[in-house]
């Protein structure tokens, strides 16, 4: 739908903003009540939560966990998720080789053992992992785990004809040539031919790589490196019911409106060093709308916000307001941004992109996510600060910090003129329907490219179905999407684990694409190429920088934020804490409550 007549909404969503900068400033003064310290009610206090722990020793056993969310996980097949919201959530019901350890900050990023009884044995210039696994694991129906089970589950990733949406890391890698055809159309007896793993026996797996790639193990901690059993893959249909691997299974889901985990009661706490399994049910409700959502946890009803991008404007001057000490402002490793699709007219031309990028007022977007503490700091470029490499605002290529953030109106111009366009030209901004920043976003950019002669009238799509409408470039080319409203954080802390999805031609899909620009640039597929090979850390940061000036220098992305986020936690809530294993969420997989 075209959103007309938006300058109302637009004045509320950046009064809304401005309150929330307000009372942000009185938060951080330590003025206005409660933040410094516990609350009647039990909570932590403002920022208690945020990369370190808050009421640790309160988490109980027992209650159920009640998280609310604005819109439903893209999947919940672990192979096909892609929403970080998912990731975390799916280590209640599925477990890997290795995954991120549960602790705040930093810390939470790096690896530990979790299936397997130690990090890899790397043999033969690092293109031969080894993997033993623990004792005791098993399935929902007390069958053991094994390792043909995890290469199944890894497998997987190859049948993108069925299984599309997920990430491909492990494919690139392990089958960079990609001429194994996935387990569906294996000719082997037992569906498990991919020769880049082998399993001697039931507790061994063996990762052979092509040539070494130094984030290997960040790919086989992601959920898409999960065990799946051959006789319950319902293939299309898994992510309606995944068979648990954890010490949560699923009791009942219904799509976009709730999903009920419950203890797997065959899962052993000796054989999980991860895992504390706290609650004993986990309930998550779909909310059509965000505000109603925020009023429903201000008012007690949930415990958190399962999509972890922060409150709505609304939602949060309230909470601001009224309940401070249940509130964490994380910077989150997430870049909020536009995406100019080449394959749509005229953004196939440098000049086009430019015009638009520079046209852009940049404190007006800052101001529609939320100013700079609960929208965060002018993104200059698309590297968040999290990543090794990255400069922050250091490199601003495009001078959006000048005058204020203001858009440069001669530059834009002047580009317009060079990409034969000097009256400007029309197109469409794509945005989620379901995320009110969003929506005021692009109802800002509207309002300074006008400025310049761009018309972009506003088509708000259903944001549950972001997979098969944005990740479809046969349907943004079909609607005329030229610029398309939307957000990245790492899949894993490195430039790979960020921008390979986005920036890499191989990473360019038919159903289930991120990049979103269609960016087919060989001196960045050879930067990338020229990464994964490279063991030193600081010539892989060095790497890293150079690839995004080269992304900035195409001219591929207007980048809003470097995003943090104003986020609510419950007074029931024990043991929380945020992660940069989640780009500032709080790790769910450990949250306990009160008693």
């Amino acid at each position: 739908m075209t959103t007309q007549r938006t300058s109302g909404r637009r004045k509320q969503a950046f009064a809304a903003a401005a309150a929330v900068a307000a009372l942000l400033a009185t938060a951080a003064c330590g003025g206005g009540g409660k933040d410094n310290g516990a609350s009647k009610d039990g909570a932590a206090g403002f920022d208690a939560a945020n990369n370190k722990v808050a009421q640790a020793s309160l988490a109980k056993k027992g209650g159920t966990l009640k998280f609310a969310g604005a819109q439903d996980a893209d999947s919940w097949d672990t192979t096909r998720g892609y929403y970080g919201f998912a990731w975390n959530f799916m280590r209640y019901y599925s477990r890997q080789l290795v995954t991120n350890k549960t602790a705040p900050g930093k810390t939470g990023a790096e690896l530990t053992p979790d299936l397997a009884t130690g990090l890899a044995k790397i043999t033969d210039g690092g293109k031969t992992y080894t993997y033993t696994l623990r004792d005791g694991i098993t399935w929902e129906d007390g069958k053991p785990i094994t390792s043909k089970d995890v290469k199944y589950g890894i497998e997987r990733s190859w049948a993108q004809d069925v299984l599309s949406g997920g990430p491909i890391y492990l494919q690139q890698v392990l089958d960079p040539d990609n001429t194994y055809k996935g387990p569906y159309k294996d000719k082997s007896a037992d569906h498990l031919g991919l020769k880049a793993i082998s399993t001697p026996d039931d507790k061994t797996i063996v990762f052979h790589l092509p040539k070494p790639n130094s984030d290997f193990q960040e790919m086989l901690a992601m959920t898409s490196a999960s065990p799946v059993r051959q006789d319950k893959d319902t293939r299309s249909k898994y992510a309606l019911h995944p068979f648990s691997s954890g010490p949560y299974k699923f009791q009942s889901y219904d799509p976009g409106k709730s999903l009920v985990l419950v203890r797997n009661t065959s899962w052993k706490q000796s054989s999980d060093p991860v895992r504390k399994a706290y609650p004993d049910k986990i309930t998550v409700n779909f909310f059509t709308n965000a505000n109603d959502m925020d009023q429903r946890l201000i008012q007690g009803d949930f415990d958190l916000d399962i999509g972890q991008t922060g409150m709505s404007p609304q939602g949060r001057t309230v909470a601001l307001k009224q309940h401070k000490e249940n509130l964490d402002n994380p910077v989150s490793g997430y870049i909020r941004y536009a995406a100019f699709p080449q394959s749509v007219k005229p953004f196939d031309n440098v000049h086009c992109r430019n015009a638009v990028i520079y046209g852009a007022d940049h404190k007006s977007l800052q101001t529609a996510r939320g100013g700079p503490v609960a929208g965060g700091a002018i993104g200059t470029n698309m590297l968040p600060p999290s990543v090794p490499g990255a400069e922050g605002q250091k490199y601003d290529p495009f001078g959006f910090l000048k005058n204020d953030g203001a858009g440069d109106v001669a530059k834009a111009k002047a580009e317009l003129k060079e990409c034969g366009k000097p009256n400007g030209f029309k197109t469409t901004i794509a945005v989620r329907n379901n995320k009110p920043v969003e929506v005021a976003t692009a109802e800002s950019l509207q309002a300074s490219l006008k400025k310049i002669g761009v018309t972009a009238d506003i088509d708000q799509y259903d944001g549950s179905q972001t997979t098969g409408i944005i990740g479809s470039p046969s349907n943004v080319k079909k609607k005329g999407y030229g610029i398309i409203i939307m957000g990245w954080g790492p899949d894993f802390p490195s430039v790979q684990g960020f921008g390979l999805p986005l920036w890499d031609s191989k990473y360019i899909l038919q159903s289930g694409n991120n990049n979103y620009s269609l960016i087919k640039d060989k001196t960045i597929d050879g930067l990338f190429n020229s990464y994964v090979k490279e063991m030193d850390a600081t010539k892989k940061a060095q790497i890293a920088t150079e690839i995004n000036h080269k992304v900035m220098e195409g001219g591929y992305y207007l980048p809003f934020v470097f995003e943090k986020f104003i986020n609510w936690r419950s007074s029931r809530l024990a043991n929380v804490y945020t992660t940069d294993a989640y780009s500032g969420e709080y790790d769910f997989v450990n949250l306990g409550l009160k008693k």
